[in-house]
Parts: structure tokens; sequence; C-alpha cells
């Protein structure tokens, strides 16, 4: 891109610290500073264009998609650690995978899984001890964690190997963010030995599914979750899917499908800990519904502002803060030329925040989508990113996250004396920790 301003290398490497941190203070700085797009050029001489202008963001993820891919970052770096899945792959395999999987996903195949869903929730939430400050980041990692493992494997006997499972995940993600931010310390990684450790690390979680997965094909029983879609889906020449490419399907749905509910929801508890009056309509909009009947689908289609809430949250801090894409050929958007293999960083978390598009950004006021057409919005706001690698698993996401929400309100009512909260920006956007008091409410 021609003409933009520039972040030189200097102002990049004596942040660095910060950035490995936290590199969403020191972005928002940049743009307030210089405007909605800049450069900063790496020492191998490739240009890195930020940008939080909603015509670039659009032109990248959906007009012109096919001439933008992920970086190695992601089909390098993270597929080291969970494989070859939707999330990491490329191309034709990629789309194959896509066509093969979105079927398993669509709202009414969903259904099924609800009661299965629901049954997960409340089993996570009698952790919950009233009357005490207590993360709920942990608890609902622990919850998110359990939904997807019992909505893929319909077992209740498997979480100690879960627990295994996510701690890989976890420690694993936190290797990945190093060799994102620090990549000129990938000599000491190897050197050390600490990326093997983490390579090992993976092919241990790797294993964990293989058992469970061999156990369900010697049994032949079926139990229509989703790793039975997965076992079932076809190529067009009626095959299956490798044991390996299985599996890289399953890390991903644990790995992206967990993460970013868990995140999603301790940052909604936390806004709703501050406005007791958003508590109340929640309360008022589910106190007279039985979450117990069969018809869970037509009951959550009963919450229009649980689920404006959510989509406030997911407003102010997006799972997804932000987007990378590397051009294919030379393109041109928004009188911008953008040229072959310029690394594209696109801020959803600067444009959800972007006072030219939202009234009051950085106030939390779900009313606002309750208030607008999908339509006023829909150019820059991308909670679950856009075009055709938009989340696979949006439904599923916002049905668990209904359905805890539901189940918390109409037992408790939340506080917190956290005046702000620390954000923890890895692969999707983290809090810190999250201090939340629960109170029985009065009936």
């Amino acid at each position: 891109m021609k003409n933009l301003p520039k972040v030189p290398q200097w102002r990049v490497i004596l942040n660095a610290q910060r950035i490995l941190k936290n590199p969403i203070s020191f972005h928002q700085e940049i743009f307030e500073e210089l405007g909605d797009n800049f450069m900063v050029k790496t020492p191998a001489g490739k240009p890195v264009v930020f940008t939080r202008t909603p015509q670039i963001i659009r032109h990248v993820l959906q007009k012109n998609h096919a001439n933008y891919k992920k970086s190695t970052l992601q089909t390098e770096d993270l597929a080291n650690y969970i494989g070859n899945g939707l999330l990491t792959a490329e191309g034709e395999h990629w789309l194959v995978h896509r066509r093969m999987i979105q079927p398993g996903f669509h709202k009414k195949k969903l259904v099924g899984l609800l009661g299965i869903m629901h049954e997960a929730i409340q089993n996570e939430l009698r952790q919950i001890t009233p009357e005490s400050n207590f993360d709920v980041y942990s608890l609902m990692g622990d919850l998110a964690f359990q939904v997807v493992a019992k909505s893929l494997f319909s077992r209740s006997d498997i979480r100690e190997s879960m627990a295994k499972l996510q701690k890989i995940t976890e420690d694993n993600q936190q290797m990945v963010i190093k060799e994102m931010r620090q990549p000129y310390l990938q000599w000491w990684f190897a050197l050390s030995g600490m990326k093997n450790r983490h390579l090992k690390f993976a092919a241990d979680g790797r294993q964990i599914l293989n058992t469970i997965i061999e156990e369900r094909i010697t049994s032949a029983h079926k139990k229509n979750d989703l790793l039975d879609m997965l076992l079932e889906a076809t190529y067009e020449d009626g095959s299956h899917m490798s044991r390996q490419q299985l599996i890289d399907e399953v890390l991903i749905l644990f790995t992206a499908g967990h993460e970013t509910t868990a995140n999603t929801l301790s940052f909604t508890l936390y806004l709703l800990a501050k406005n007791p009056g958003a508590q109340e309509k929640i309360y008022q909009e589910i106190k007279e519904l039985d979450f117990h009947q069969e018809n869970l689908y037509e009951i959550i289609g009963k919450l229009p502002f649980t689920k404006a809430c959510l989509e406030e949250s997911m407003r102010l801090f997006p799972p997804v803060y932000i987007i990378d894409r590397v051009a294919k050929d030379d393109d041109e958007v928004a009188n911008q030329e953008i040229k072959k293999d310029t690394l594209m960083l696109l801020s959803i978390f600067e444009l959800h925040r972007n006072k030219d598009f939202w009234e009051q950004p950085d106030d939390f006021h779900p009313e606002r989508f309750l208030k607008m057409d999908k339509k006023e919005y829909s150019e820059y706001y991308y909670p679950f990113g856009a075009g055709p690698r938009m989340c696979v698993g949006n439904n599923f996401a916002m049905f668990e996250m209904l359905l805890v929400l539901a189940e918390i309100f109409k037992k408790y009512t939340v506080s917190t004396e956290m005046d702000n909260m620390e954000l923890n920006p890895l692969i999707s956007l983290k809090p810190k920790k999250v201090a939340i008091n629960f109170k029985e409410r009065r009936r």
C-alpha cells in the first residue's frame, strides 16, 4: 500500500516486551496516532499492513477472499500443534473438508445435541459456590471444554482424559504465541528443546483422541453426536477421512470450540456484574421458561435480550480480535494498492470500537442490537469472522452460551469488585482473571 504511515522498526523493538504481553494497547496507540491504516516493515523487508477500515476488511474476508490466504503463522506454526484441520488448512484441502463438516453444524442438526449440551452445563455449574469471589474464567473454561467433549463423544467417563487434553491445549497455545511474537528466538526454542517438548505434548493429545475414536469404531455403536458426524462424512468418491485427518478436525473443534466460548462467557459475566439492570432484564426474560422441556431450540429463540448481551460482549471483546491474511496477487481496494505477499492484519477489536460506526463504543449497551437491523452493522461487526471462513461452530457456540446465561441468572445475581479487566490476547482474546461473586436469587 502506497503512502501509508509507517511505524519504524526501532519503535517495534523498543516495545517488544509490551507487544509480547499485550499487543492490543500498542495497536490502539498507533491507530490513534496514525489513522485507520499503517504499515510495519519486518526485518526481512516484507510489508505488514494493519487496518481497521471496514471496506478493506470486508474486501479481504468476503468480496475478494479468493485472493487472500492465511499466513504461515497459522498454516504452519499453529498447525504443528493442532494439525491440518479447518482452522489451519488452506486451498482445496480446506474447501473439501469445510463442505464435509459444515452440514453437521447446521442449526437443525444441532437441535439433537441441545439436551446433551444442557446436561453438561448444569453439571459444571454445580461448582459455583455462592457468596464467595472466584475466578469464573477457570469455571467457564472447564464448562466449555466439557460441553465440547460431551457433544463430540456423548460420554460421561472421560473427564480425566479431557483434563489432560485441556492442559496440553492450553500449554501449547502459550508456545505458539511465543513463536508468533518472538520469531527471532526460533533458534533458542529449538536449541533449548522447548519446541520438541511441546510437540511431544501435542502427540500425547492426539493419542488420547485416537484411543477414544478407536473405541467408538470398535463398538460400532451409533450415538448421533459430533464424532458420528465426522466418522460418517464422506468425500465425493464415497471414502471417509483418514484417522489423522479425523484427529485434526476433532482437535480444531476442541481448541476453537471451547476457548472462544469460555472467553466470551467470562467477559459477558463481568459486563453483567457491572450492570445489575441488564441482569434483571435477563431474569425477566427467562423466569417463566421451562428449560427442561424437550424443545430447547424453540425456547432459546425466546431470549432476544440475553442474545443481545452476548452480541454486545463480543463487540467489546471479539473472540478473534485480529485476523491475518496474505495477498496472493496484487490487489486494490478503497483507493489503496495491496502488493502481492503483503501481510494484512485486520483489527476486529479496533473496528468494533470505532466511534464512526458505534455510539458510545466503549460502553456496554446490549439494547443497540435490539434497535438495529443486522444489515445496519454487518459491515463492521465480525465476532465469528466473515466470508467462507466464518467460524463453522458459531451456532453451536451461541446455543451453548445462551443456555449457560439462562442457567446462571435464573438462580443467581452476580457482582464484582474489579474496576476493569486485564486482557490476555493469545490466539483468541482472553481475560487474565474475572473475579465474580454469585448470590442466590430470592424467589
